[in-house]
């Protein structure tokens, strides 16, 4: 009996030692797709109480009470993925890199890079880099809320967002997006004669993108451009998502409405993978009057992966639009009423803008990525775009206004279409300013048509372990063509005297992306203006890359050449000179880890960047003269950064500091200006200039803080605070030249900048988040972003005095995201309050007056997931 109960004694201690045994499960969940690491998801035990959470890195540490089993891994808008564990042999085991594949939503995530799309990699050669998720963007940033407007919750970056749908405006360090790169897959998006991009074109982004990344300053792309103020990545490659759709319905304040089907068939046994996505919208106004708008989205991607090394995505998307604008009004249009516009009215067709953007621009896009071998890959990107449209306004003496309806609004009142028609009826043709009742009213439109092809393409190689090398190609070649047409006659019966052979132009053409695609002016019904321009551009860029024990660091090299050529049709008719401009950048960096919590690290980059084409020519619009004596030289940049980034032990509070300091020489600012010939209250005789300031030297040197902090897996706080101080110095030359004939009118040299603040974005912004989900499948977020010292521009030529700041102002949004089932159908419910408090701040100011922010506007969605 004694023997028995030692026997049933030892067989208890192993039962409970199998029981109460304790091994280690770890690894790193990452997006299947891109490889970036998941932050918050859910690692469980299937059948057990074990489970724990991953960190900022997407990496976790889990205790297991079982030798065996299996732990299910989950997380919101990805599929769930279950791994079996095996502790028979060892106490602890690693499954490595655990890849998750996109479902509805992405989360909070930090996006790495490959292939020709240069995106950061915060655990490498780290850049100053915040990176808007796929899941933000589809909650706050679709419908009547552009990407650009969820950007401005990251430091240093500053966002106009006008009151056209479309006409937002990025500032970043406080330069503009002309000098802001602006890449879609690795395909450069800034125009190529002034650098401009006009987010109207891009409308469809937030449906498709699965990331906007924004890299302040000099960047991590190796492309042959300069990112003076920074970079900003839009990531569309969808082609490899999980098979499945969605259909949703948005509504909007001001009748907005916004329907979008989607579907992605998932890869095949063949490898063959497609993914649609088509909507429509329309709204009354965005919020000021006037500004109504509708517009489509389009977007098939096809992807083909023949085997591991090849991979293929072939992409068609476009945003056909139109939509009424409003430009900036005076302080006391303002107080008497802040949604006032002077650019409609009414007529038979209902409301009409004379003020009225449109444009269709397709863009076809081909990625190749190639792994040659181990060591090395080959990733292209070919594109091409076909741009068509233009932007309408008023042409003529004839403009007649209404009275302001309630005795209290407005000095002017809207246009009286109907006044306008009967007057131009008694006019017949209409052009002659001298005629007894004068030249009539047409609406024109301003045309710019174009032609983009590329090639991006890009070879990376393993030299060793710690050793990477890089070298590709930025080619490119484009034509615009630019001219204006007749929209509207209003009882007119033809328009002359516009032409250099005075024929009377006759026909009309439809202010209406789809009509422009096709149906445009022929040379023998423009008026005005008919030129085209030609730009040719080739890049060559190489890397090296450093990364071992804690430090990296990098070299990266490129040189271009780009050449300018105009063809003029109407007042200097002929071909210009080709003019070829050579530049250059040059970029080092480094970072170094400090211990296990802390990592520096430090960029310099010295840039020689071509100038834009419009400011290669002496009049933007006719002639073929280039500027000689003397001749406009590259923009000469220098810029250095140093930064810090520091991590906790739990890896739950993550912070940043930046330091950078940006001088950027030789640059030309191009403005316009009114001469009013000393009447000011008769605008008849107004004439429009052309002012080139050129040698302007702009320094700009600031911080930026930014902190993540997740005190509890369902809670996430984030904070930035951004301060500059960015101004001119020393002098700069001014030429003023006649737009409608290109005479010189004036000059003056070695006008006094220095210290004169840059304008149009504030010196110093902060900002507070809070993202919480209370429970599964649900969250909420609150943002406030606060903007002070930023400096007036109401200069009508160049500024030569600072004449003090706008009023400092903060603005707050807040929505929230519902993922549930109904009858085993999974649905999204999606809410968003932009500007809460209705705050009528002043964003910026102008020569013609200020521009203010966008009253509250709010919209909500209902999601059907298939």
């Amino acid at each position: 009996m004694k023997k028995m109960k030692n026997y049933l004694l030892i067989l208890m201690l192993f039962v409970s030692s199998i029981v109460f045994a304790q091994g280690t499960v770890t690894g790193t969940v990452v997006d299947s797709e891109t490889s970036i690491p998941l932050p918050g998801a859910n690692i469980e035990v299937d059948g057990s109480s074990d489970g724990t959470t991953t960190n900022f890195d997407g990496d976790f540490t889990l205790k297991v009470s079982s030798t065996t089993g299996k732990i299910r891994i989950s997380f919101l808008g990805f599929t769930t993925r279950e791994l079996k564990f095996d502790l028979t042999s060892n106490s602890s085991i690693n499954l490595g890199e655990i890849g998750l594949k996109a479902g509805s939503q992405l989360e909070e995530v930090v996006v790495v890079g490959s292939g020709v799309i240069d995106l950061a990699n915060t655990r490498a050669t780290p850049v100053a880099v915040s990176t808007v998720t796929k899941s933000t963007i589809q909650q706050r940033a679709v419908g009547n809320v552009e990407v650009p407007e969820i950007i401005k919750y990251t430091p240093s970056t500053y966002v106009s967002g006008q009151t056209g749908f479309g006409d937002s405006q990025i500032f970043m360090r406080g330069f503009d997006q002309t000098n802001i790169a602006t890449l879609l897959n690795g395909q450069p998006v800034n125009g190529m004669e002034d650098g401009r991009v006009y987010w109207s074109n891009w409308a469809g982004i937030a449906d498709v993108a699965n990331a906007v990344q924004v890299q302040r300053g000099l960047g991590a792309s190796k492309l042959a451009i300069s990112s003076v103020g920074g970079t900003i990545n839009l990531i569309m490659k969808s082609s490899e998502r999980e098979k499945g759709g969605f259909f949703r319905m948005l509504g909007g304040n001001d009748s907005y409405m916004k329907a979008t089907a989607s579907y992605d068939t998932g890869e095949n046994e063949n490898g063959w993978s497609f993914s649609f996505l088509l909507d429509h919208w329309q709204g009354h106004r965005k919020w000021a009057k006037g500004t109504y708008g509708q517009g489509q989205t389009y977007f098939l991607s096809a992807g083909y992966r023949p085997n591991d090394d090849h991979t293929f995505n072939l992409l068609l998307t476009g945003a056909p639009q139109l939509h009424g604008q409003r430009w900036s009004q005076s302080q006391e249009v303002l107080d008497a009423d802040p949604k006032f516009n002077q650019h409609w009215g009414y007529t038979e067709d209902g409301i009409e803008s004379e003020r009225q953007n449109f444009y269709h621009k397709p863009v076809l896009n081909f990625n190749w990525d190639w792994d040659i071998d181990e060591k090395t890959q080959l990733s292209s990107v070919a594109y091409a775009s076909w741009g068509r449209g233009g932007g309408t306004g008023p042409r003529g003496d004839g403009r007649i206004r209404t009275a302001d309806p309630d005795g209290d609004g407005p000095l002017f009142g809207q246009l009286d279409y109907a006044a306008i028609t009967a007057q131009n009826q008694q006019i017949g043709v209409g052009g002659d300013y001298g005629a007894p009742l004068g030249a009539g009213y047409i609406r024109r439109g301003s045309m710019n048509n174009h032609q983009w092809y590329g090639l991006v393409s890009t070879l990376t190689t393993d030299l060793s372990e710690s050793l990477e090398f890089s070298v590709g190609s930025d080619i490119r070649f484009y034509t615009g063509d630019h001219f204006r047409q007749v929209i509207d006659f209003y009882g007119l019966s033809g328009w002359g005297n516009d032409r250099p052979d005075g024929a009377v132009v006759t026909e009309r053409f439809d202010a209406t992306p789809w009509a422009a695609l096709f149906n445009f002016a022929d040379e023998d019904e423009r008026i005005d203006y008919d030129y085209s321009e030609d730009i040719n551009y080739q890049g060559l860029f190489s890397q090296i890359e450093y990364d071992k024990d804690g430090l990296t660091a990098y070299f990266q090299g490129a040189l271009s050449n780009q050449s300018y050529q105009r063809e003029g049709r109407f007042d200097d008719p002929g071909k210009s000179e080709k003019e070829n401009k050579i530049g250059y950048n040059l970029k080092a960096g480094s970072s170094y880890a400090i211990g296990k919590n802390v990592k520096a690290f430090t960029n310099l980059g010295i840039y020689s960047r071509q100038p834009f084409l419009d400011n290669i020519f002496q009049n933007i619009r006719s002639s073929n003269a280039i500027f000689e004596n003397p001749s406009v030289d590259n923009e000469e940049i220098t810029g250095l950064e140093l930064g810090f980034i520091f991590e906790n032990d739990d890896k739950n509070f993550r912070a940043n500091l930046n330091f950078y300091y940006t001088d950027w020489d030789n640059r030309v600012i191009l403005n316009n200006g009114i001469d009013d010939n000393g009447t000011p209250d008769d605008p008849s005789d107004d004439i429009e200039l052309n002012i080139f300031d050129r040698g302007v030297r702009q320094l700009h040197k600031g911080f930026e803080f930014d902190l993540q902090y997740r005190p509890i897996n369902a809670v996430t706080f984030t904070g930035f605070i951004s301060g500059g101080n960015w101004q001119f110095k020393d002098s700069s030359n001014v030429s003023v030249y006649n737009d409608e004939t290109g005479e010189l009118v004036g000059t003056e040299n070695g006008t006094d900048r220095d210290g004169i603040k840059v304008p149009n974005a504030p010196q110093f912004s902060a900002g507070l988040g809070i993202r919480a989900t209370p429970f599964e499948g649900f969250s909420l977020y609150y943002n406030i972003n606060m903007y002070d010292q930023l400096w007036k521009n109401d200069s009508n030529s160049v500024q030569t005095e600072n004449v003090g700041t706008l009023p400092a102002y903060s603005i707050s949004d807040a929505g929230f995201n519902y993922d549930f089932n109904i009858s085993g159908q999974s649905l999204t419910f999606t809410a968003n309050v932009y500007n809460l408090f209705d705050n009528d701040a002043i964003q910026q100011s102008d020569r013609f007056g200020l521009i203010i922010l966008n009253g509250t506007t709010f919209n909500a969605a209902l999601r059907y997931n298939f």
